[in-house]
């Protein structure tokens, strides 16, 4: 332990998710939890006997007290540290290039850092052509900001940096958004990108996250081939990717629903921009609503796509998540031709693989539909998830078949 580090000490057998990898140590956890000097003060762990566990960050405030960095004694937290984990992070992603060079050929929007997942607590990084989009969900780690933003900038080639606060971070630990100040950053910027071939534009620092949803990926190439010559239902559709893509597959004919109006004009940009002649409908309106609007006319479709926003943000929303997610997938089986398919997703990391999969088919059977999978999906290499870290995996889906 070093002079300027602060010593905190476990409670009695909680240090084995720290020995197991896991990088979270909840106020619970703690026998004592001295005060920050400076966000993000480095703190040393030890367990109730006195033994070295490792160091992290200790937040000022919150439920999460401390972001596990290192179990190794010899690794000192400062701006090397931060500068290595960001080199390693480009690493995996050339490495994903070096597999995939037909995928990198027609996409250049990429994530590059997936906070714990590459050892950068509360930090996402996207790459969106040539501007790189930051978005920071804890307070300890805003002092290496200058750091990583330099090492980021260095490796990607990017022209612009764009530094955003997440804002929702579940109760864990507070954000100051004003406190995220970085010399030669923005707060916003636009930029047009390429994924698998199509065209978008993104509002880094003013959209959702950091702008466009990268997870998805995949998961719109695989949707988009049950879409040709289908009647198509995007429910939640946001700025219109999975549209976009089924619309480039071949659907006969779309409707897409979301609340947001401003979305929903950039949806129908990203359709001219790719010059699609396919005719689509775009509504603003709440999706359960419409949906149950659609059953009462007795409307049906051959490729419905839910993609909701997450409904579960924490564990008292769980119950309530839950039921919204039934309700939407059991409206979507009604609502589909015999033979249709349903392409449904689950963003809320609190809802595991397991919970999602029973509550469609609780939806399955209250709809009185066979139902069968054909294939299940989750988030790309470039989303990666440590075994000792399971929170890292949020995202779900499964393309389903319904008689």
């Amino acid at each position: 332990m070093t002079e300027s580090s602060l010593r905190i000490t476990l409670k009695p057998g909680r240090e084995k998710p720290i020995l197991h990898g896991h990088p979270w140590i909840f106020e619970g956890a703690l026998r004592n939890r001295p005060a920050c000097r400076v966000e993000g003060d480095v703190a040393e762990i030890y367990d109730a006997g006195g033994n070295w566990l490792g160091r992290g960050l200790l937040a000022a405030s919150g439920a999460l007290a401390v972001r596990l960095l290192t179990r190794r004694a010899d690794e000192p937290i400062d701006s090397a540290l931060f500068a290595d984990r960001v080199r390693r992070a480009w690493q995996r992603r050339e490495r994903i290039w070096q597999r995939e060079p037909a995928l990198r050929e027609h996409t250049n929007a990429w994530r590059l850092v997936h906070a714990e997942a590459d050892g950068l607590p509360g930090l996402v990084a996207d790459l969106f052509n040539d501007v790189l989009s930051l978005r920071v969900g804890c307070t300890p780690i805003q002092p290496w900001l200058p750091t990583i933003i330099e090492t980021l900038r260095t490796l990607s080639g990017a022209r612009e940096v764009v530094v955003t606060a997440d804002s929702d971070t579940h109760g864990r630990e507070p954000l100051d958004a004003a406190a995220i100040s970085v010399l030669g950053t923005a707060s916003a910027a636009r930029v047009q990108i390429r994924e698998n071939g199509l065209d978008f534009i993104v509002d880094c620092g003013t959209g959702q996250k950091t702008g466009f949803f990268v997870d998805q990926r995949h998961n719109r190439a695989r949707t988009a081939t049950y879409a040709r010559g289908a009647d198509v239902l995007s429910v939640y559709c946001y700025t219109g990717a999975f549209d976009v893509a089924a619309a480039a597959a071949g659907a006969r004919s779309m409707l897409a629903i979301d609340r947001s109006a401003p979305a929903l004009e950039r949806a129908r940009e990203h359709h001219a921009l790719n010059a699609l002649a396919v005719p689509v409908t775009y509504e603003c309106a709440d999706a359960p609503t419409t949906l149950r609007g659609l059953r009462d006319r007795s409307r049906s479709f051959d490729l419905i796509i839910l993609d909701p926003p997450r409904l579960v943000g924490s564990e008292a929303q769980r119950e309530k998540g839950l039921r919204a997610y039934k309700d939407i997938n059991l409206l979507g089986i009604k609502l589909l031709r015999p033979g249709g398919v349903l392409a449904t997703f689950s963003c809320s990391g609190l809802v595991s693989s397991a919970d999602f999969l029973r509550t469609v088919a609780f939806a399955a059977s209250d709809a009185g539909r066979t139902v069968r999978i054909l294939e299940t999906l989750g988030q790309p290499a470039d989303h990666p998830v440590p075994l000792a870290f399971p929170e890292a995996s949020y995202l779900k889906g499964l393309i389903l078949e319904v008689d």
